[in-house]
């Protein structure tokens, strides 16, 4: 547990000694906000649902703040981690707890990213249930943060894995929003009728997201697969990481 919270902290100074990366925390959640509810503005209405096209705007916005900056810091996690924690280990800091931290940290700034977001979307739009609707945020940005570790695994590059994340999120976003309906669907076996849409990271939190502002109701049957998705990602993440650090000794986890 001290060496959990050693890590932490180390990666916590290290993340906050990079002005850039404050900056977008701060900067980049009311600048896309504001741009998604202005873009749908224009729009006359929203198919499926009665709220105004510029709030349905602003929430589409502030999730895919959340997932982008969650994703990012994900992303430079696991490259950080290729590059000083295979050191680390062999000083003798378990794995468990320098992959530990590194996810501590990236929780802790996707709720902060999420606390940035929440108050800019709140101040446009009357949130109904303001705890479950933040609570859904940090979901999504578990998710994103989770993906980010997984895509730094297989492409170990900054700004090649930021664009690839980028459009992923946005890719993501834009299906999820239901802006552009997607019919394909398939039938399977104890799991019943499934939509394209479920296999979209996003589309899960959107749906929780979207019934907690306009109508403060937790959508209950989209929690479950919004946790799977969790779940999935959580071993993902598990095995990138070891994939990124090298050596592949499970023996040493606990050491």
């Amino acid at each position: 547990m001290g060496r959990l919270a050693t890590g932490t902290r180390s990666r916590l100074a290290e993340f906050v000694r990079q002005p850039t990366t404050l900056a977008m925390l701060v900067l980049l959640p009311p600048v896309v906000i504001e741009t998604y509810g202005v873009a749908m503005e224009s729009f006359p209405q929203v198919l499926g649902t009665s709220a105004d096209p510029a709030t349905v705007g602003r929430m589409s916005g502030t999730l895919f703040a959340v997932a982008f900056l969650a994703g990012l810091v994900g992303l430079f996690q696991v490259i950080s981690a290729a590059n000083g924690d295979e050191r680390l280990s062999v000083a003798g800091f378990p794995r468990s707890a320098l992959l530990a931290s590194r996810l501590v940290t990236m929780v802790v700034v996707a709720v902060l990213a999420a606390v940035v977001a929440f108050a800019v979307l709140a101040v446009q739009v009357e949130v109904a249930a303001p705890a479950l609707a933040f609570g859904v945020l940090g979901l999504a940005g578990l998710v994103y943060g989770l993906l980010g570790v997984v895509v730094g695994s297989l492409l170990p590059r900054e700004l090649e894995g930021s664009i690839v994340l980028v459009f992923l999120a946005d890719i993501d976003n834009a299906l999820s929003s239901g802006l552009f309906p997607v019919d394909a669907s398939a039938s399977l076996p104890l799991v019943g009728e499934l939509s394209a849409t479920d296999f979209v990271p996003l589309y899960h939190p959107h749906e929780l997201f979207t019934a907690a502002v306009l109508d403060g109701d937790l959508a209950a049957g989209h929690l479950a697969p919004a946790l799977a998705w969790v779940a999935v990602l959580l071993v993902a993440a598990f095995l990138a990481y070891v994939r990124s650090t090298g050596d592949g000794v499970l023996g040493r986890w606990g050491a």
